[in-house]
């Protein structure tokens, strides 16, 4: 609106009157994505950072670029900390021999099972809790006494009732996501809105389609946050249950190669754990943008 003397008078800007229920762009929003890098640059920057880490560490552990600043031998540092570049070659080794296939594939089924079966039964029990308050009083108290104890401990537990193989490292990677996926669903749950079940119950909706139609999908983002997580907590339970006792898997090598001070065959198994990680991360991402079309894009409005 013109200012009424005249002075300095700014023309405004036309708006355009948002519809009922929906909500306002977030301050700052736009802001923050134009100092974001450009989507097409943001590779080249991770590789770069990548590459300079690299650099460091290949410097700093040289025996011969630098002089020894905080050991007396110029050799301790490799010893300590590897040499990246033997690093790098020992993986290379592990697959042109073909040596590391076996291991690799035991340590991905022991994950991807653990990884499954605690994603179901988190689900699972943490609907049923959600909607049934007299069982969540009731199992409140145990449920977070066991998620307050480290389940690493629970490792010898398992090896005596299930023995070496997979099903031991499978049980104790089952523990670690679990309470994740639990916690999470148990909130997205009870966070529906009260005004949307009223208006479906209004409409006749069963307790069946309640439960396909608003509670699932008002936890499906909730789910999909807990499982980034919970690949990388699955890859620990296998690897630390393989480290403990085992004759196969990434982590027995990492073992194996620990007892002899091998620092270079723990770094390439460290490497090579955290390289599938990230890619059982990124395959968890791709399943989400698939199956969560229905959330708006960051940038677009909201509409109830």
């Amino acid at each position: 609106m013109p200012n009424s003397s005249g002075k300095g008078s700014r023309s405004a800007t036309p708006t355009s009157p948002r519809a009922p229920g929906e909500r306002a762009p977030r301050r700052g929003a736009g802001a923050w994505a134009a100092l974001a890098p450009n989507p097409g640059n943001l590779r080249v920057y991770q590789a770069v950072v990548l590459a300079l880490v690299f650099l460091v560490w290949y410097v700093l552990t040289s025996p011969t670029l630098l002089p020894p600043f905080y050991f007396d031998d110029p050799y301790k540092a490799a010893f300590f900390f590897g040499e990246p570049h033997k690093v790098m070659s020992r993986v290379w080794n592990w697959f042109v021999s073909g040596e590391i296939y076996r291991h690799l594939w035991v340590t991905l089924i022991e994950t991807l099972l653990a990884f499954a079966i605690g994603t179901v039964f988190g689900v699972a029990i943490g609907i049923w809790l959600a909607l049934s308050p007299a069982a969540s009083a009731i199992f409140d108290p145990y449920i977070k006494g066991l998620n307050a104890m480290p389940r690493v401990i629970l490792a010898p537990i398992f090896f005596v009732w299930f023995g070496l193989g997979i099903a031991s490292k499978v049980a104790l990677g089952v523990t670690l996501v679990f309470f994740i996926v639990f916690f999470n669903v148990y909130q997205g749950v009870r966070e529906v809105s009260p005004v949307v079940l009223a208006n479906a119950r209004m409409l006749g909706a069963t307790p069946r389609q309640l439960l396909r139609y608003v509670y699932l999908p008002s936890a499906m983002s909730w789910v999909f946050a807990s499982l980034h997580n919970s690949v990388g907590l699955a890859f620990v339970g296998a690897v630390v249950g393989e480290y403990l006792g085992s004759a196969e898997g990434v982590g027995y090598l990492i073992h194996q190669a620990e007892g002899v001070f091998d620092i270079n065959t723990v770094f390439a198994g460290i490497l090579l754990l955290t390289a599938f990680a990230l890619i059982l991360d990124w395959l968890v991402g791709r399943i989400e943008k698939r199956l969560m079309v229905w959330q708006p894009r960051s940038g677009e409005t909201e509409r109830i």
